[in-house]
């Protein structure tokens, strides 16, 4: 589909997608606001459907989808994100259970026997571990319907969900209940079983009137659909008419833009069972950066900016050694393996690394800030606390964006770059549509759907919550072996798992301040900075050929745009070549040093 402009008929202002599309990425964003591991299957529908739209896009003003639809839905769907409780429980059968809340929800084995059930399975489905199916409080036909269902989400390869509509016996209501298959991380297949048989609390309507702004009557009748009241139910609870309480509902499905009663359920589910438990109300990680085998606790040190703001930064190696400045990438990788910190400090090598706003105990910046000015201007300011006259700058990924506008802030200061997977202005569609396809949905998503990128970076770090570090860096890195074998070492593992807790912790999520790197500067066309420093001060890349970012034809791109920058690419690496290859890193600083 495709919006005209009046004034000029031949000439699209908008794509959006087909209506089928729509509305299956649609159920896909609450399938993800309600399981964020069912992410991949929404990026894996959003690819197909938007690649297409890409290629006809202008690259120097690729908005897609100004479609408000999409964009309420993503606004809305991101919303529930917030609605989620930190994982920490030391069973893993409870976290799996934890997301529900005051929603009944229990797990069955093989076997169909109830192996962990949560505090409303207990409360209103009677159930508590080691019972069986014909223990559930529904008809006696709807357990054959539900065992059978159970059987095929474990057994199936093509049915890893179903939704199933059973009567409750003592409530005499139907109940919807949601079967869907999860593993273990030894890989033990479970049935997680989630009903709309809730333990409603006093405020449930009052929650979902301001969710969905409904007035007070609205949001009663709501409430009435999500206990599986039927219209007839309804209308004798509250003493109206049926035809009333049928046009309160076609109201209610206005306001929230659902197409069904279903999906009006299935959001209505979401609110009250997420209500009150956002990220932003978690407290801030720890002030000491701890590993948990070889790496020494370092101590977050901190400064007050002009504005006020509380400003982190780890110095690691030697503490009063020569300066260098580490730019450690928006996955906040704020430590180095053991063995590269105690090499560092034997050379006698202060590495400053900045924790940027909104990452960490670094307090985030108003909306109305330019970020990536500020996190500029945030560096000068730790180097000067640091009484840094001159120093190299190490870089990591796209930090290498930083790193030049550093250098071109201050020249005085910077005496060189090191960009370790360096990348360089995205002037060409090819050098998005190389990349592996979580690098892709992120970055492209950023480039041509910037409006519906919180979402997409918000449940990408709630699945990395959900699925534990390791398992995530093995989703996104899993065609790169290079990454994958580098990120197994145990000291680069403990590094990287410790480093990020600044990005992602049991208490802490830098998922706004992520989505404001990346729809910043990085992503227009920066050639212009790149070439000021031609001539200034040495430039230096290590890439690797397993990049999935920036895979070898793009690589060969920049080397071509770029060719007095001095390059050095390794066949065994990837986006992670800083961890594989640190010792080379270090040397070239002390070439740069001496």
């Amino acid at each position: 589909m495709t919006r005209m402009d009046p004034a000029n008929p031949c000439k699209d202002t908008r794509q959006t997608l087909p209506d089928e599309t729509r509305d299956a990425a649609i159920s896909r964003l609450y399938d993800v606001a309600l399981a964020p591991d069912r992410y991949e299957a929404l990026l894996d529908l959003w690819e197909d459907a938007v690649r297409p739209l890409r290629g006809q896009a202008d690259l120097d003003a690729p908005r897609l989808l100004e479609d408000p639809l999409i964009a309420g839905h993503f606004e809305r769907a991101s919303a529930f994100l917030d609605r989620v409780e930190t994982v920490g429980s030391a069973s893993e059968l409870r976290d799996i259970l934890r997301p529900f809340g005051r929603m009944s929800a229990f797990l069955l084995d093989a076997s169909l026997t109830v192996c962990a059930g949560n505090a409303a399975a207990l409360t209103v489905s009677g159930l508590k571990e080691g019972a069986t199916l014909s223990d559930l409080r529904v008809m006696p036909e709807d357990i054959d319907a539900i065992s059978k269902a159970a059987r095929n989400v474990l057994q199936s390869p093509q049915q890893d969900a179903v939704v199933l509509r059973v009567r409750s016996v003592e409530k005499n209501h139907y109940v919807i209940l949601r079967l869907q298959l999860c593993k273990l991380a030894d890989g033990t297949p479970l049935v997680l079983a989630a009903s709309n048989d809730i333990y409603f609390s006093e405020d449930s309507q009052e929650i979902l009137q301001r969710a969905f702004n409904l007035t007070n009557a609205e949001a009663g009748v709501l409430l009435g659909l999500v206990k599986c009241g039927s219209v007839s139910d309804i209308a004798e609870k509250r003493g109206r008419s049926v035809d009333t309480i049928r046009a309160q509902i076609k109201a209610i499905m206005s306001k929230t833009e659902a197409h069904s009663q279903v999906e009006l359920v299935r959001l209505a589910l979401s609110v009250v069972d997420m209500a009150g438990m956002t990220l932003e109300n978690m407290p801030g990680p720890r002030q000491v950066s701890r590993g948990y085998a070889t790496l020494e606790p370092s101590v977050f040190h901190s400064l007050r900016t002009p504005d006020g703001r509380q400003l982190d930064y780890l110095r690691l190696g030697d503490q009063t050694g020569r300066p260098i400045l580490f730019l450690p990438l928006d996955y906040g990788l704020v430590r180095w393996p053991a063995s590269a910190e105690a090499e560092a400090r034997r050379l006698g090598l202060r590495i400053i690394v900045p924790v940027r706003a909104g990452f960490g105990a670094s307090d985030p910046l108003p909306r109305s800030t330019d970020y990536d000015d500020t996190a500029t201007t945030d560096c000068l300011q730790i180097l000067d606390a640091e009484n840094v006259d001159r120093c190299p700058i190490i870089s990591l990924g796209g930090d290498s964006f930083y790193a030049m506008q550093l250098a071109l802030r201050s020249p005085e200061t910077i005496t060189g770059l090191i960009c370790c997977a360096g990348t360089l202005p995205m002037t060409r569609r090819e050098q998005y549509e190389r990349m592996e396809k979580w690098h892709r949905f992120i970055i492209a998503g950023a480039k041509y759907t910037p409006h519906l990128l919180p979402f997409m970076v918000k449940a990408g770090f709630l699945l990395a919550r959900r699925i534990g570090k390791q398992g995530f860096v093995h989703a996104v890195y899993g065609k790169c072996p290079a990454d994958v074998e580098t990120f197994e070492s145990p000291e680069v593992f403990e590094a990287m798992v410790t480093g990020s807790e600044v990005a992602l912790s049991e208490t802490h999520s830098a998922h706004d301040a992520f989505v404001r790197m990346l729809t910043g500067r990085f992503l227009e066309d920066w050639s212009a900075d790149v070439e000021a420093l031609r001539g200034q001060l040495p430039v230096i890349f290590l890439n690797g050929l397993q990049d999935p970012q920036v895979p070898p034809a793009t690589l060969d791109e920049f080397r071509a745009t770029y060719d007095w920058i001095e390059y050095h690419v390794y066949e065994d690496a990837g986006q992670l070549i800083f961890f594989r290859h640190w010792r080379d890193v270090l040397d070239k600083v002390q070439q740069l040093l001496s």
